[in-house]
């Protein structure tokens, strides 16, 4: 579905956009992997094979390393197809007053503030590929999360900026779109559930808490990235598409 797409993937080290490096490999895409995890990035550069995909060591709260990322994307591969911003951290785990002012500028840089950088060192690109900008997003910037409000605000703020893009992009026949994962078996998820006090009892209510009744690996996610920034999806443009398992439907008995 992406054969021969350029893609600019952030935070594709680790996680959902791991198993997405994965995906996209697998259906053909050229994939230019930034992350400041170096570790990860050698990591998924072995899983996916050296010979057509690169990695670059970037801080996506930094402009000067976002742009040079970008440019080092466009000097190897001559285009660029698609920008999927996907590096996110979600720390701390308190209530809005507890959060210090470095953990609440250090999500809004990298969780909002990397989007705008990706997006104004790309969008020339964009225009000439009439490519695509996928955000992940995610459920609680919908429906909010207990114990994680400047988290929730940075990605109820990527959901509505994901539709004011559509709206701004569509003009130069870029589309912009957001995926909402709910709960996925990310290693962070892991560790989570290793900390807690019962270990059943966490794993009980990560799975429960999707209707579907389980708790996902990240490739769930993948596939739906995948459609998302392909050809299948060419008339889909400010979708905040959730992909949750119906963890956001209705009360329960």
């Amino acid at each position: 579905l992406l054969k021969d797409k350029v893609l600019f993937l952030t935070g594709g080290s680790s996680g959902i956009g791991y198993e997405c490096a994965i995906a996209y490999a697998k259906e053909g895409a050229f994939i230019a992997i930034a992350s400041n995890h170096e570790p990860g990035l050698e990591k998924i550069l072995d899983e996916i094979g050296n010979h057509v995909h690169i990695t670059i060591p970037c801080d996506v709260s930094i402009e000067a390393e976002v742009k040079s990322a970008i440019d080092k994307t466009l000097a190897h591969y001559g285009k660029l197809d698609a920008i999927h911003n996907n590096a996110g951290i979600v720390t701390p785990t308190v209530m809005l007053h507890e959060t210090t002012t470095e953990e609440w500028n250090n999500l809004m840089n990298i969780n909002l503030k990397s989007i705008y950088l990706t997006t104004k060192y790309g969008l020339e690109a964009l225009k000439k590929s009439k490519g695509s900008i996928l955000n992940t997003s995610s459920l609680v910037g919908d429906i909010g999360q207990e114990m994680h409000a400047a988290y929730s605000a940075t990605k109820g703020g990527i959901t509505a900026l994901t539709k004011s893009m559509a709206l701004d992009y569509a003009k130069y026949h870029i589309r912009v779109n957001a995926v909402c994962p709910a709960w996925v078996w990310t290693p962070a998820v892991q560790d989570w559930a290793s900390q807690q006090p019962d270990r059943n009892s966490a794993d009980e209510y990560i799975n429960t808490i999707h209707p579907l009744g389980y708790c996902p690996e990240g490739d769930v996610i993948a596939d739906a990235c995948v459609f998302l920034l392909s050809e299948k999806a060419r008339f889909i443009t400010g979708c905040a598409l959730p992909v949750s398992g119906g963890a956001e439907l209705g009360y329960r008995r």
